[in-house]
């Protein structure tokens, strides 16, 4: 009996496309076991599907719907959208369940499968492993029969709708008027909403990575190459640049100055804005281990607690909601605000930031820099075979390095959700010794991983 989820990682199922686990075969036993375990009651269920703008899409989305509705499940259709816009029209149109078609922030090559429940959630590990154990099994005799199949209809007003829900984030009162913004859309799912709402907000925009052909989606552009963001900032002498990811669940922002501010300064920024305001819930903000001690200690100057999860936007929203917390997010940029959103929205993020500086009337250069992030150095160790962390040279060589690096340090070695790679990641107030543990650490865990067993 599985025990652990095989093709659930800490985002969905993501692989490349037409290549096992991301086949059309996939995607349909997918549709047909997620269909069986949502279909509870009498009532016509529904199934919201959404996607980016990567070519194989054109191969999921068929399969996802012919196994849905054999699920007796209609499917609702609302085609390039962000994954929030996904997770929020679940709720709104009252569907059992939503999905989206989309692997963030990596090429067009791969694709994948993030499933939300009704209430607009990513589902829980649980509720992925029941889905991949029905995958597994016979599910011929729970089919729909023929009178019992669902339908497939298209929602031609579902960016419209989120486009006016990621407004009424924005201060009534206040516009954007006077500020020239650079939009990168990565080429994904956002390239048509997310400058409409800058635009209609009253900004002047210069949209980037707004014209997806099927392969360029991320494609030396969007959050994961925000040197594109910072060169067009300069060029066009605008007041900020935001970029976004394939799907538009993350952010990062470049200043004035062309320089990046990462997710952990914009966590910091809203925390301070909304806690100031009273709209703070809780007793501080949810972040994962891969935020810098910069962000925590900056916390404490505000009376406020970083509370630290595993990493993965999705166990950051478990925290929030079991603690009564309204802020969370990432370093990587996907930033929870759940007044607004139940998962990850990069504009309505960005969208906060661009509240205070209206309202501060300063610089982003000034208003984005909270505080000095400590050294922190991450590298990424790719091997195959048994996992050496278990090894006694690998257990001392980490003791050791944690001995040194104190109290004014953290170490952290972890297994990557989507690739088969180890990270290792320390921070600390001296980067020289910061670079030197990290690499002496590698090179340990190098040598126990090709030893013989």
């Amino acid at each position: 009996m599985t025990t652990s989820r095989r093709l659930f990682g800490t985002d969905g199922i993501r692989g490349k496309a037409n290549v096992d686990p991301m086949t059309a075969e996939t995607a349909l036993q997918l549709g047909q076991a997620a269909g069986l375990i949502f279909v509870r009651g009498n009532h016509r269920h529904q199934v919201v599907i959404g996607k980016d703008t990567r070519l194989s899409g054109y191969m999921i989305e068929p399969a996802l719907v012919a196994g849905f509705i054999s699920a007796g499940m209609d499917v609702i259709l609302v085609g390039p959208l962000p994954t929030p816009a996904i997770a929020m029209l679940t709720r709104s149109l009252r569907a059992d369940l939503g999905v989206m078609i989309s692997a963030s922030h990596n090429q067009f090559e791969d694709n994948g499968i993030k499933l939300f429940g009704p209430d607009g959630f990513k589902l829980s590990d649980q509720t992925e492993l029941d889905i991949e154990m029905l995958m597994a099994a016979d599910r011929s005799a729970q089919l729909a029969a023929p009178s019992k199949l669902g339908r497939a209809v298209r929602l031609n007003d579902a960016g419209g709708r989120y486009i006016e829900a990621a407004k009424g984030t924005f201060p009534r009162g206040v516009t954007l008027t006077g500020l020239k913004i650079v939009v990168d859309c990565a080429h994904g799912a956002a390239y048509s909403v997310a400058p409409t709402v800058l635009w209609e907000l009253g900004a002047t925009i210069i949209p980037v990575g707004v014209e997806p052909d099927g392969f360029n989606i991320n494609s030396g552009c969007g959050s994961t190459e925000p040197s594109f963001l910072s060169a067009k900032v300069l060029e066009h002498g605008a007041d900020l640049g935001l970029a976004l990811d394939g799907d538009a669940d993350r952010l990062l922002l470049s200043n004035e100055k062309g320089e990046i501010v990462d997710g952990d300064q914009i966590l910091g920024l809203i925390a301070q804005y909304w806690g100031r305001a009273g709209r703070l819930t809780g007793d501080g903000v949810v972040a994962t281990v891969m935020s810098n001690l910069g962000l925590e200690r900056f916390l404490a100057t505000e009376g406020l607690t970083l509370h630290r999860t595993q990493v993965g936007d999705r166990y950051v929203a478990e925290r929030m909601r079991a603690s009564g917390i309204n802020v969370g997010g990432e370093q990587s940029g996907h930033m929870i605000l759940s007044d607004y959103a139940t998962t990850g929205d990069g504009l309505v993020a960005a969208l906060q930031i661009l509240a205070v500086l209206v309202k501060q009337g300063r610089p982003a250069s000034e208003v984005c820099k909270l505080f000095d992030p400590l050294p922190q150095m991450l590298r990424n160790i790719r091997f195959t075979g048994r996992s050496p962390l278990k090894d006694p040279h690998v257990v001392a060589a980490v003791a050791e390095a944690e001995a040194e690096l104190g109290k004014t340090g953290r170490l952290l070695l972890r297994m990557s959700g989507t690739e088969p790679l180890l990270r290792v990641m320390a921070e600390g107030e001296d980067e020289a010794m910061v670079n030197r543990i990290v690499a002496q650490l590698c090179e340990t865990i190098l040598q126990a991983a090709h030893e013989p067993a």
